[in-house]
């Protein structure tokens, strides 16, 4: 791959300050500009011209002209006013690719439905065609992107970012860690994740202050098929994680204290070979998952979990 012309600190200091234009923290906007690790996320994701890329914070453009040389089409997303241009501009040559002047995100649970139409409208073209998502990710949303692409229905086969370490670490958390979480969870159950690379601030400008990593996470189909509901699951251990610390037994009694008696409770840990003494934050994900399918047996329509 051949360097990009906007992607050296150098070049893009000079871009910024010729557009009298400054780096936005509030967004995220920490440029990679390491070209062997651009070359490098780009790789690990294995493009086909069966893919269609999503890229949320596309900047200046700098990784996306390679995306749309690799791939089928691009969605590449800038929020930034004064980015955008330079995006657009950047792929102003390939056909396959278009930048949207929009947030990727309509609320923290939702995509902005106009990166959505975008997405299905290339989806439309092959049925074989699948999304991956191939990002720089801006630190203040990768959270809800990366989530939201595995909670919803759009077919995708593969993310390969770049993230906060602190966030890769709760992804691939174990149980027991103070890392293990509900997005734990919820990414696991779903998804094989490995982290390919760990980054130092120096190869961003302006340099965060933390450091980053390269992730990649699968679709793991087997994994999904053992959730038999996934929007009651993805709430019900959102909630028992709010009372991480508290005995899962306290727990359910409180979520589901107009449903459910404590002797009924008991029964059903004792059915799934969890002691009353447990932690949430101490159980393996296959044991959640079946709690929760478990607990949707017994309380089938829709419920509501009362976590005080």
């Amino acid at each position: 791959m051949k360097d990009s012309h906007r992607q050296t600190r150098s070049e893009l200091m000079e871009l910024f300050a010729a557009r009298g234009i400054h780096p936005r923290s509030d967004r995220g906007q920490n440029f990679l500009i390491d070209l062997n690790l651009v070359d490098y996320v780009v790789n690990q994701a294995r493009l086909t011209p069966q893919d269609v890329v999503l890229e949320v914070g596309a900047g200046t453009g700098g990784m996306t002209p390679y995306l749309a040389m690799h791939s089928g089409a691009v969605v590449a997303v800038e929020v930034d006013s004064h980015l955008f241009p330079l995006a657009r501009d950047a792929v102003r040559n390939f056909s396959n690719a278009v930048v949207l002047h929009c947030d990727a995100l309509k609320s923290k649970h939702r995509f902005e439905p106009q990166v959505v139409q975008a997405l299905e409208r290339e989806l439309a073209v092959d049925p074989q065609r699948r999304i991956k998502l191939v990002a720089n990710l801006p630190y203040s949303i990768g959270t809800s992107v990366i989530a939201n692409l595995v909670a919803g229905e759009l077919p995708w086969r593969a993310i390969v970012v770049t993230i906060q370490w602190e966030l890769a670490e709760r992804i691939q958390a174990r149980p027991g860690t103070a890392d293990y979480g509900a997005l734990s969870v919820w990414l696991q159950s779903q998804c094989k994740i490995k982290i390919l690379k760990r980054l130092p601030a120096t190869v961003f400008w302006p340099r965060p202050k933390v450091e980053s990593a390269v992730i990649r996470l699968l679709p793991d189909p087997k994994g999904r098929r053992q959730i038999e509901d996934r929007a009651w699951f993805h709430e019900f251990i959102r909630k028992l994680f709010l009372l991480r610390r508290k005995h899962l037994r306290s727990v359910l009694a409180s979520m589901f204290r107009d449903r459910l008696d404590k002797p009924r409770i008991d029964a059903i840990l004792e059915e799934q070979n969890l002691p009353a003494g447990v932690r949430a934050e101490s159980l393996p994900v296959a044991a959640l998952v079946a709690l929760s399918n478990r607990m949707r047996q017994e309380l089938p329509g829709e419920w509501t979990a009362a976590v005080e």
